[in-house]
């Protein structure tokens, strides 16, 4: 029977079920009925927190943006090194299978409006950040931009291929996918910065952290 306590779920909790509903199933997964059968409660649950689904998906939205992008960045700056902070975000940006999951469908959302600013916001933040990084590595704005694209788009192709492909992306406690992370970390650094063969690339280590951060 669903809980008739109006606020017995928080705010919160419908908002992360919402990203959990359009990792499944897309921006349409986001419906005020299931999501209330799908935790238990009734309509007047969602209604005690929300005026209506575009503030829920609003609430979702800015959930998202602090997660993938406020943290995700705020742990990586913790690097002092702009090679090892490079290094660092392509890990953590290429673990979790559900951060990965709802990107690929907000990108792919057409509406409402607000899902594309909250997309596009969020891709400038990473685009910028990865400049900076490349930059402190001693190069010209042109040049770091060009790295950063370059990386950036190797992100948004994994996020391809773990859609349209999926048996050919290793599981973040496989081996495979601790020696691919290793290869992107090579090849994505201009090659003066780039560990000499005897340097430990921290792929594995970075990789359970990574994992730990949400490999649902």
């Amino acid at each position: 029977m669903p809980r008739e306590t109006k606020n017995v779920l928080s705010a919160n909790d419908w908002a992360e079920a919402a990203l959990s509903a359009i990792a499944a199933r897309g921006i349409e997964g986001v419906a005020i009925e299931p999501l209330a059968r799908e935790l238990g409660v009734t309509k007047g649950s969602f209604y005690w927190h929300f005026a209506n689904r575009n503030a829920l998906l609003t609430a979702a939205l800015d959930c998202w943006e602090a997660r993938e992008t406020d943290d995700v960045l705020a742990r990586v700056a913790q690097e002092t090194d702009p090679k090892i902070r490079i290094q660092r975000l392509i890990i953590e940006v290429n673990t979790s299978k559900r951060a990965s999951r709802i990107y690929t469908a907000l990108s792919s959302a057409t509406k409402p409006a607000l899902v594309r600013e909250y997309v596009e916001r969020v891709s400038r933040r990473r685009l910028d950040f990865i400049i900076d990084c490349y930059a402190g590595l001693g190069m010209g704005r042109e040049a770091a931009r060009r790295w950063a694209l370059q990386t950036y788009s190797v992100f948004l192709g994994s996020l391809q291929i773990r859609r349209d492909l999926p048996d050919e992306w290793p599981a973040s406690d496989d081996p495979a996918f601790a020696e691919y992370m290793r290869f992107l970390m090579v090849n994505l650094l201009p090659p003066d910065a780039r560990p000499a063969a005897t340097d430990q690339v921290p792929a594995a280590a970075g990789a359970r952290q990574a994992a730990r951060l949400g490999n649902s």
